[in-house]
């Protein structure tokens, strides 16, 4: 006989492990599954955790070695020890694994490892550590994403790398190719720009970051290129062939431009796809999408009402918090709740130096959804903290509706852009207008104030600028 649960999750990524602990305080009985010895999905452990440590720790290298001199701080040698770098990445993982086993101890959540696989909508086959049969009354999918390849060149983890072996590389390369210049590419990228290797983008869309605010995007290329990051826009991917020392990339733009490029290691960052492919969902009922991704309606169900989907596994932005977000809904949707997901209001951030962080409509998306707007800018070079530190690149922009003035997206680069955002998700989820934003005060002096300041602009009224 198989046992029995009120939920049974599948994955143990930030949407998954969120959505069991927070049904087990609902007080339901659950179960998660993952298939990994360890918890935290490709966030924790491929993803965002180590990725961020690698940057925090190059920027402070790069720093030191090419800037702090000219601030009156002088050292007589400074190296990198790569070996170590990546131990302690592999200690900031290995600490909050452990978190998050203790969490689901805590909160009485049983876990499983192993395979999950659907026998039917409502039974669970698990291959594995732990096999065995068991049963939910409702599950969750949140099985999360894997890199995408080209079909010429796939991943050997060694010379043609996706995100997972590019934070796990035994050395630095010399040279160090990038396909696709959005988030990971970028973070990537500067790692190991930081840490002496030359790098090269090639980007098929004529703009780097995807979907970022132009003006930003146009901001962020430049000041990437002044620590010396190239990029080669417009161009698409050809042709790729590993050779016995190097890899070779011929790419292409729409007016005919050739070009070629070895490297030492090429980093192919185009995307993910959803996971979904070993879980059988057609005993389940369970429909896809063209593009692998689960259907879901606007509470998250999937066509068997009892099976919920979240994460990277149904469409919309990749990102860690948006997954926990949808989790903790559905855990609340199932104990009987009514819970929603403003998606609005979900900020992303690209953690390069400077970070750019954004939330809400761009004033291009705006308008593509038939709504007047008004826009304030403020730049940096005209924020006393960014005097003080000496980080002027940059800006904030503020959009706002015409005829209501509340806020309908906020988009800053600069240094901690990636924490001042949650000002721009607040003023979305509450319906803030410009008006009553610039009327906030800020400390003086911090970066922050420049929200104000933009907020001011859009009614014409910034003070310093």
């Amino acid at each position: 006989m198989s046992e029995e649960y009120d939920v049974i999750v599948i994955g143990a990524g930030p949407g998954g492990y969120v959505a069991a602990i927070r049904s087990a305080k609902l007080g339901l009985k659950t179960l998660v599954i993952e298939k990994e010895s360890h918890l935290g999905g490709t966030c924790l452990n491929v993803g965002c955790i180590p990725s961020k440590t690698l940057l925090y720790y190059s920027e402070q290298f790069y720093e030191d070695q090419s800037h702090r001199t000219k601030y009156g701080l002088e050292f007589s040698e400074m190296k990198m020890n790569f070996e170590k770098l990546m131990q302690t990445k592999g200690g900031v993982i290995k600490g909050l694994n452990m978190g998050i086993g203790g969490l689901l101890k805590k909160n009485k959540v049983t876990h499983k490892i192993g395979h999950a696989r659907f026998k039917s909508s409502t039974e669970i086959e698990i291959d594995g550590k732990d096999a065995s049969t068991v049963t939910g009354k409702n599950i969750i999918i949140a099985t999360g994403s894997a890199p995408r390849d080209l079909p010429d060149l796939p991943f050997d983890e060694t010379t043609v790398i996706s995100s997972t072996g590019a934070l796990s590389l035994k050395s630095v390369p010399k040279k160090l190719a990038v396909i696709g210049a959005g988030v990971i590419g970028l973070e990537l990228g500067s790692v190991y720009q930081r840490l002496g290797a030359e790098v090269v983008f090639v980007e098929a869309l004529d703009h780097i970051g995807g979907n970022l605010d132009a003006a930003i995007s146009k901001a962020l290329q430049k000041s990437l290129e002044k620590q010396g990051l190239k990029f080669h826009l417009g161009h698409k991917v050809t042709k790729a062939e590993k050779k016995e020392s190097s890899v070779e990339i011929d790419a292409e733009s729409s007016s005919g431009e050739k070009l070629q490029i070895q490297a030492d290691v090429v980093l192919v960052s185009i995307g993910r796809s959803p996971y979904t492919n070993e879980l059988n969902l057609e005993a389940a009922g369970v429909e896809k999408d063209d593009r692998g991704f689960i259907k879901i309606n606007n509470q998250l169900q999937t066509s068997a009402a009892n099976v919920y989907a979240i994460g990277d596994v149904v469409d919309g932005p990749m990102l860690a918090h948006k997954a926990s977000e949808e989790g903790v809904a559905v855990a609340e949707k199932i104990a009987g709740h009514n819970p929603s997901v403003n998606y609005l209001a979900i900020p992303n951030v690209i953690y390069t130096a400077p970070e750019v962080a954004t939330v809400g409509f761009t004033a291009e998306e705006a308008k593509g959804h038939g709504l007047k707007v008004k826009v304030g800018n403020f730049p940096f070079l005209a924020n006393s903290r960014a005097h003080c530190v000496d980080a002027k690149d940059g800006m904030v922009i503020v959009v706002a509706e015409e005829e209501t003035d509340r806020i309908l997206g906020l988009h800053i680069m600069s240094e901690h852009a990636g924490e001042m955002i949650a000002v721009g998700s607040l003023a979305l989820e509450m319906g803030v207008t410009a008006k009553k934003l610039g009327q906030l005060c800020f400390a003086h002096p911090t970066f922050s104030e420049a929200i104000k300041e933009a907020a001011l602009a859009v009614h014409k009224e910034a003070i310093h600028f």
